[in-house]
């Protein structure tokens, strides 16, 4: 391989000896915390023990970064070349990539742990890759080339050399900054239902604190002068944490999260839009101009196409946090979701989104990374083990599994049309759908405010208008036979279906969708376990029982089946694809599985029937009646 010599500018040197000098004041006067930071698991960053570092800055490496100023064109990412010289490579040796780019000690706030020594770093980076990452020959020359891709996040960025690997960072050399032209600029739209059919929301993200700009959307019609409509504007602090991560080394200033409310809608109508904020100097800071189609009329007779998975996460496209591969199918779900754009019309993400697990920054990559189909159609969210659960903190299970967030930026970079955002439980409709979403985090029991959520949110629809009834959660409270459930002998989450199987019986509802478990299953027409229609990819007039199917392979890694197969087990796949349904008119629905490798269909069913197969009584559906003369 042809060694590669970079030259790099005076003023770069400089730069670089100055900033040296800079890192050797600051470190001075570190003080260490010993906390726990591993308690995220999954999250790649978790395997960085960050608080160890240590300074060893040598005048002999160089790390350098371009280009300087990011996002001149409007851009909301850019990738970036760094550069590495370094006379005592090893193999271990990584990049990390820091924003903001001070990131020294008297940026660290108070902490309530009590055993101190220096020195420390108190913040984790955003993302990072060994030096050899593409550079095969860099433990023999010492140069490397690097590449990243760096999306707009509010600040500016350092790119820091370390030996000793994750365990023991020894911190070598720093580079220049690096900022995008507008770090405060409005990105990364994510559009969600209302309360109401005709209501779409705008939810994005911004630098701008309302007593710095106002915000905005301005939208309408082709044709139309366009309208604006205000813009609520929430955030939250390291104080709202619940623990670390969150709390200590994984927080990052999430920036300002705002939500306005696009009314009166036409139904399936093309509207345009774009997310302003008026400056104090009364100028303005734009976004670019995106689209979306408004939702039919519930009951509306028209094609309506639905996308539904679960556990997609979040991968970086640079290669960053290679180590562990924890979601590998991550980015193949979101460009066949893009590539297909043109072809569905809602999509439903149930839980665990981007396994930030205390790791803040990662929000910001996850909105980026499923923008193009964000900002395009409704994406409808429910709410993961890995959002909400952290002990003592109300959610129904306790675990560590959200790292410290306890729900909290979940509920705040999304917007549900739930009656409290904390409690995330909601029903939506879509044309002939009716959605009913649980929140599995939180209890479902009979007897629970949950609970009476759900049966009032299957009573309330109108089969005549809305035939296809869609229940969902996260967690699996219906049927899978995962390993794990499997070895708990019931294939379901413990407590799962007893109190809510009935409800499905007696409202009929159609299929329920679970993600949790990360892989493919789709069961017969089931009710108390026992299949009630022989039937596997046709079925016609009356259901007897609820189809229940896990789509939890969104991204994150597969998980293994139980070696046992139940006899209401029609289908399973270990890979990574998401579910489509189609709804032609009342009386047709197509249900397809594709993989996300290649968009292709691997399994699927139709359904056929009309409205008196709906009021058709089942088993345990209807009272008890009588003759009457």
């Amino acid at each position: 391989m042809k060694e590669t010599v970079h030259h790099f500018p005076v003023n770069i040197l400089a730069t670089s000896s100055a900033v040296l000098v800079f890192w050797l004041l600051c470190f001075a006067n570190l003080t260490f915390v010993q906390a726990d930071i591993h308690g995220a698991g999954e999250q790649a960053l978790a395997k960085i023990d960050i608080y160890k570092a240590t300074l060893a800055l040598d005048g002999s490496a160089l790390i350098t970064a371009y280009p300087r100023i990011l996002g001149s064109l409007g851009e909301d990412s850019e990738w970036i070349t760094v550069n590495i010289m370094n006379e005592k490579p090893s193999a271990d040796d990584w990049v990390g990539v820091f924003s903001p780019a001070n990131f020294n000690a008297s940026t660290c706030p108070p902490q309530d742990d009590q055993w101190q020594e220096s020195p420390y770093i108190c913040t984790a980076p955003i993302k990072y890759k060994y030096a050899n990452h593409s550079n095969p020959e860099y433990t023999k020359t010492g140069k490397g080339t690097l590449r990243f891709l760096l999306i707009n996040q509010r600040a500016d960025f350092a790119f820091v050399l370390f030996s000793g690997g994750l365990s023991y960072p020894k911190l070598v050399s720093v580079s220049n900054k690096l900022q995008f032209s507008n770090p405060e600029a409005p990105v990364y739209p994510r559009l969600a239902h209302g309360k109401s059919w005709d209501e779409m929301t705008v939810t994005w993200t911004s630098g701008y604190n309302i007593d710095e700009a106002v915000p905005f959307v301005e939208w309408g019609m082709k044709g139309e002068t366009p309208k604006r409509s205000p813009a609520g504007t929430l955030t939250f602090k390291q104080n709202s944490m619940c623990g670390s991560p969150a709390r200590t080394v994984g927080w990052r200033d999430p920036g300002f999260i705002h939500t306005s409310f696009l009314k009166d809608l036409w139904p399936n109508t093309v509207y345009a839009y774009r997310m302003g904020h008026i400056l104090s100097d009364g100028s303005y800071v734009w976004s670019k101009v995106f689209s979306f189609k408004s939702s039919p009329y519930p009951g509306q007779d028209s094609l309506q196409r639905v996308i539904i998975f679960g556990d997609m996460g979040k991968a970086e496209r640079d290669g960053s946090n290679e180590y562990s591969d924890y979601q590998p199918g991550s980015l193949n779900t979101t460009d066949q979701l893009i590539k297909d754009l043109d072809n569905f019309d809602i999509v439903f993400h149930i839980g665990d989104l981007p396994y930030a697990n205390g790791y803040i920054s990662q929000w910001d990559q996850f909105t980026a990374q499923v923008q193009p189909i964000t900002s395009t159609v409704p994406y409808m969210i429910a709410s993961g083990n890995h959002e909400r659960d952290w002990p003592n903190s109300g959610s129904f299970y306790d675990t560590s599994d959200s790292g410290g967030e306890c729900g909290v930026p979940a509920e705040t970079m999304y917007y549900v049309p739930a009656e409290n955002r904390a409690k995330f439980w909601y029903s939506t409709d879509y044309g002939m759908f009716h959605f009913c979403i649980a929140d599995s985090e939180h209890d479902w029991r009979e007897g629970t405010e949950q609970y009476k959520f759900i049966e009032k949110c299957l009573a309330s629809v109108d089969r005549q208008k809305q035939p296809w009834l869609i229940f969902s959660a996260h967690r699996v409270l219906g049927y899978s036979s995962n390993s794990w459930y499997g070895l708990e002998g019931a294939f379901e989450e413990p407590m799962g279906r007893e109190s809510l199987q009935k409800l499905w019986q007696k409202y009929r509802v159609d299929i329920a969708f679970f993600g949790h478990v990360h892989n493919y299953e789709r069961t017969c027409p089931v009710y108390q376990n026992q299949c009630v229609s022989k039937e596997k990819h046709h079925y016609s007039g009356t259901m007897n029982g609820t189809i229940h199917v896990v789509v939890g392979g969104g991204g994150s890694h597969l998980s293994e089946y139980s070696s046992v197969i139940p006899n209401w087990s029609i289908y399973r796949d270990y890979d990574f694809g998401f579910v489509k349904l189609t709804a032609f008119n009342h009386s047709s629905l197509l249900f397809e599985y594709k993989k996300s490798s290649d968009g292709k269909v691997y399994d699927s069913f139709t359904i056929s029937r009309d409205y008196r197969d709906v009021l058709a009584c089942v088993h345990d559906s209807c009272p008890a009646t009588t003759l009457a003369t």
